[in-house]
């Protein structure tokens, strides 16, 4: 009998694969590329070149600045650093994982709370790109559990990774403000070599900016952070007890007093703005994911961006 993991693979491989699969044709195989470790020339700078590229040397020789120029790997290895954590339980809570294939195509009307929005983007990307022959390995974080899966390639690894993400979010998890820089510097000491790691996370926690951009000096980085509608714009319900899912903290709150949604609205704008641009001070590919939309749609459009960026 087929496990969740299972149907959720299956349905996952119906919706992603084959609707991506022309896009993903190429020298390569695979839009998802890490910009390689083999040197191979030098060439003047442009405003469009990563300045993590300048060959200091030999700009200070010839008094202009050029930049190094890398083969790209024809096999990459990509990390998945996954955030489990409490404050990725909020939402809807419902079932895609039993949709079958031929009944619930992308966006079928199905609510999601973060940790489905998760699963669904984490388990597609992996069989994305094992099915460009590359290995995937994943860090599943919380405060209490962590999990490394080494990097491997084929469909049993991604069935073995969609079945753990599942547990992991089964699982009661510990209270606490999550420490993503803890989850960041594990991922750091994990992947040895150079890779593309997608974290996936909704970044609420705290001390994260220095370690992802510690994370960047080695890797290419790409931050997936999953929002709830409701988390941006709380609805006018009148007196209801918001809890906090990191701490436990209830307070008791009028969402229909407008002063308060005005204070509420300012302080989810200014918490927005410094999010934001912390990604950009880190130097990382940033995408915001809603779980009101589909993350297949969501993933398209990624794929879209990646290649925009190649050519």
């Amino acid at each position: 009998m087929a496990t969740a993991a299972d149907r959720l693979l299956r349905r996952l491989e119906w919706q992603v694969v084959r609707r991506l699969e022309g896009q993903l044709q190429g020298s390569y195989r695979t839009v998802f590329r890490g910009t390689g470790i083999d040197f191979a020339d030098l060439r003047e700078y442009t405003p469009e070149d990563d300045v993590r590229h300048i060959d200091w040397n030999v700009t200070a020789r010839l008094d202009e600045p050029f930049v190094r120029q890398y083969t790209e790997d024809r096999e990459l290895t990509a990390w998945l650093v996954l955030d489990l954590s409490a404050s990725m339980r909020f939402g809807a809570r419902s079932g895609p994982v039993n949709a079958e294939p031929h009944r619930a195509g992308p966006g079928a009307g199905e609510e999601r709370g973060k940790d489905s929005t998760l699963t669904e983007l984490a388990v597609s990307l992996a069989r994305l790109l094992t099915y460009g022959g590359n290995r995937v390995g994943a860090v599943l974080y919380d405060n209490a559990r962590q999990l490394v899966l080494p990097p491997r390639s084929g469909r049993q690894h991604v069935l073995r990774l969609a079945h753990e993400i599942e547990r992991g979010t089964s699982r009661t998890p510990e209270k606490g403000a999550t420490d993503l820089g803890a989850m960041l510097r594990l991922a750091a000491s994990t992947a040895r070599r150079r890779s593309l790691v997608f974290v996936v996370s909704d970044f609420i926690g705290e001390d994260w900016e220095a370690e992802l951009t510690r994370l960047t000096f080695r890797h290419e980085v790409v931050a997936i952070r999953v929002v709830d509608p409701v988390e941006l714009d709380l609805p006018d319900l009148g007196l209801v007890v918001v809890e906090d899912a990191e701490t436990g903290e209830q307070i008791l709150v009028d969402t229909g007093d407008p002063q308060f949604r005005l204070r509420l609205r300012a302080e989810v704008d200014a918490r927005e703005a410094a999010v934001a641009e912390a990604m950009r001070r880190c130097g990382v590919r940033a995408h915001v994911v809603s779980t009101a939309e589909d993350p297949l749609q969501a993933l398209v459009a990624m794929v879209r961006d990646a290649k925009r960026r190649r050519r």
